[in-house]
């Protein structure tokens, strides 16, 4: 999980430490924290490796990928991979403080603290890519749909420098010189320590949260658009077409919500209530989070697939390609099709509806 405070746990443990979320860890079990940390990100990985497997996509007419499937695949991939890396790295960390049952760092014990420190920053690095491709995803469609060509170079610069720059600022502010975190005495040390790693971590969520349901709402307003001009009506098979797609993007948008929101509410709760938290809510939220942060790799594989099984068949790597054969459909007209599969790379997967 990728949060601000569990990283406070690579830091040494101080018998008179004054950080206050250090008073926490006298109520929290991380046995139990382990245990669940471990289940949701290997449940994670399997869906993450789901999403990587490669796929044979079927047109109703050709028996190519469309242009526009494939810059939306490609996104996907990245994003699948970076979700892997990320529960990969939960897992490891989980299973080793399961392993060595001391999840706080002695003093002087400078092996712990270095594999604690690495691992945080990689799951900080690879979830924060997480939210620079499912951005990057949103803003692609939008480029699709006005028909202007990928900023591929664009994108990888915003997902791998982004995330390298916030991870190292944040976490070498936290740990650096001596790892002592948790000795923050005065309101400036707290600002100067801990506060710049909250910030680069809820900034990205935060950025991600409004700038996607603003996109996607953008998105299928112009999908509107298009479909009425395409077919010249707009009737309740167009209607159809619409709300379907407007539900896998609202799809998106909750997963996000859903994982991620847990984050934003404690560091509100530890920022807001500093001398005065409620314990037993915010060990709940660390729960919470462990659970719900590494299952964003499972849910991907279910929101970012197309919808219509009979639109691509996984290709499992015991699986001959010669055997894949293409699902039998009807016929529909040829321009139609052609016109929606090719500027509109979520509606092949609804465009049927058009010709019943």
């Amino acid at each position: 999980m990728a949060d601000p405070t569990i990283q406070t746990f690579c830091c040494y443990t101080i018998a008179n430490a004054t950080y206050t979320a250090s008073s926490i860890l006298k109520e929290f079990n991380p046995g139990a924290y382990n245990f669940v940390s471990i289940f949701s990100s290997a449940l994670g990985s399997l869906g993450a490796i789901y999403q990587l497997l490669p796929r044979r996509q079927f047109s109703r007419n050709h028996r190519w990928i469309s242009f526009s499937a494939e810059r939306g695949r490609r996104i996907i991939l990245w994003l699948a991979l970076t979700d892997l890396l990320a529960s990969l790295g939960v897992l490891i960390r989980a299973s080793l403080w399961l392993h060595y049952k001391n999840i706080l760092p002695e003093m002087n014990d400078n092996y712990s603290v270095f594999f604690c420190t690495i691992t945080s920053a990689w799951i900080q690095y690879f979830y924060t890519a997480t939210w620079m491709w499912t951005l990057c995803y949103a803003i692609d469609m939008r480029f699709i749909l006005h028909q202007k060509e990928e900023h591929s170079s664009y994108y990888h610069l915003v997902a791998w420098i982004t995330p390298a720059v916030l991870t190292v600022i944040g976490l070498s502010l936290l740990y650096f010189p001596d790892a002592n975190c948790h000795l923050t005495r005065t309101a400036a040390d707290i600002s100067t320590r801990l506060l710049p790693n909250y910030v680069a971590t809820y900034i990205p969520i935060t950025l991600v949260m409004i700038l996607n349901p603003i996109l996607y709402l953008r998105s299928c307003k112009d999908m509107e658009r298009i479909i009425t001009c395409s077919s010249g009506q707009f009737t309740k098979r167009e209607r159809d077409i619409i709300d379907a797609v407007k539900i896998k993007f609202s799809a998106i948008n909750l997963v996000f919500y859903v994982c991620w929101v847990p984050n934003l509410v404690n560091g509100v709760l530890l920022w807001s209530l500093w001398f005065q938290l409620p314990v037993n809510l915010v060990i709940t939220i660390w729960y919470l989070m462990a659970f719900i942060n590494p299952l964003q790799a499972f849910f991907n594989c279910l929101v970012y697939r197309r919808w219509n099984g009979e639109s691509e068949i996984v290709v499992m790597p015991w699986s001959r390609h010669s055997t894949l054969e293409e699902p039998k459909s009807k016929s529909v007209p040829h321009s139609s099709s052609n016109h929606l599969e090719e500027n509109l790379p979520l509606l092949q997967n609804f465009h049927r509806s058009l010709n019943r």
